[in-house]
């Protein structure tokens, strides 16, 4: 199991290479017909809210103490997934 440190550096890294990620989708909206612009726009403000409560979560991991640092982190590998399942989802139709 990793540490407290290593873990949120972890998802530190990987927090920041979904919002690279997230980025270049919208991009890719931009050049959309407006039909699919809208689509595509739905479903980048449903990641952004993903990725805003990773965030959030990813500060709540780094304020807890040792002791609830293991509830909290169950709490944001939901999160994390919940982050992921979409870009992966969101990445797949935008091809």
């Amino acid at each position: 199991m990793k540490t407290k440190n290593e873990s949120i550096g972890s998802m530190a890294a990987e927090l920041k290479a979904w919002g690279t990620q997230i980025d270049l989708l919208t991009a890719k909206t931009e050049q959309s017909a407006d039909m699919a612009k809208l689509k595509y726009t739905q479903e980048l403000n449903s990641l952004r809210g993903h990725q805003q409560a990773a965030t959030l979560k990813m500060r709540e991991l780094e304020d807890a103490s040792d002791e609830a640092w293991i509830k909290v982190k169950e709490t944001a590998d939901k999160v994390w997934d919940d982050l992921r399942l979409g870009l992966n989802s969101a990445t797949a139709k935008f091809k």
